[in-house]
């Protein structure tokens, strides 16, 4: 993170100070190179609007959504408690997450084990930082691109949120045009329910082809995600259709970056 300014809980609470938000990292977004680039543009844009945040750095843990997908509800329940004494220790009230997984995880599976917190995604917060008028966008190098969103299960169906995405990329004047299968009709990108992280299993093709598939018949300029697992799965459908130097993919936060000039 070479140039930009993040600071960790532990710093806020030795100074005595308290952020207004927790920016929770996630695995991937800490670990995977492509998605690291997800990372640091919502915090360029968190910098952008000077909004008082922090991470957890080497005390923020896997949510433990890979584990209970898998069925291991035991390994599941021992990340939460662990993820949940060092967040509430610190007295977090609001997290900002980088993933729809780490999202829904925290958001309506944490409080059953005493981790409450107002939890919204990246997409949600951006929106609200346009509509409050705290970041200002205009199109830029998007004007008139045509983009299309691909839903992530675990922000659209999983939490009914399809339009703070749309509204965003609306912000970029660009053409938004909508997959055959979307918003509450979606589809996985197949990555989902710990799938990510095994061997694909028997069948004639695989999930991400299909849907990468689905959003190329758009002949877009760019596919949308606001996942790292979706936004993985899409390139590599893209990359199988040989269609890599006609078609980007990007998260909602990369377009958003990228159209401020952050």
């Amino acid at each position: 993170m070479e140039n930009i300014r993040v600071r960790t809980m532990a710093d806020y609470l030795a100074n005595g100070e308290k952020p207004e938000i927790l920016f929770w990292v996630g695995c991937a977004g800490s670990f995977d190179d492509r998605a690291k680039k997800i990372t640091k543009a919502i915090v360029k844009i968190l910098n952008k609007v000077e909004m008082s945040f922090a991470v957890l750095g080497t005390e923020e843990s896997c949510t433990g959504d890979p584990a209970k997908r898998a069925g291991h509800e035991f390994l599941f329940q021992m990340q939460a408690m662990n993820n949940i004494t060092v967040l509430n220790g610190y007295e977090v009230q609001k997290i900002v997450t980088g993933c729809p997984h780490c999202f829904n995880t925290l958001k309506n599976e944490y409080p059953a084990l005493g981790g409450n917190y107002e939890v919204i995604h990246h997409t949600q917060l951006i929106d609200e930082l346009i509509k409050t008028g705290r970041l200002k966008v205009e199109g830029g190098s998007f004007k008139g691109k045509k983009i299309t969103f691909h839903d992530p299960c675990y922000l659209g169906r999983a939490n009914n949120e399809y339009e703070a995405p749309r509204e965003v990329i609306a912000k970029l004047d660009a053409e938004l045009v909508e997959m055959k299968r979307s918003k509450a009709n979606g589809f996985c990108c197949g990555a989902g329910g710990a799938q990510m992280f095994k061997e694909a299993e028997p069948g004639d093709r695989e999930v991400n082809i299909d849907r990468s598939e689905e959003a190329l018949e758009l002949n877009p300029n760019i596919i949308a995600a606001g996942c790292p697992f979706c936004n993985t799965m899409m390139t590599d459908g893209v990359k199988h259709f040989n269609k890599e130097g006609e078609v980007k993919v990007l998260d909602v936060a990369e377009l958003i970056a990228q159209a401020a000039d952050l």
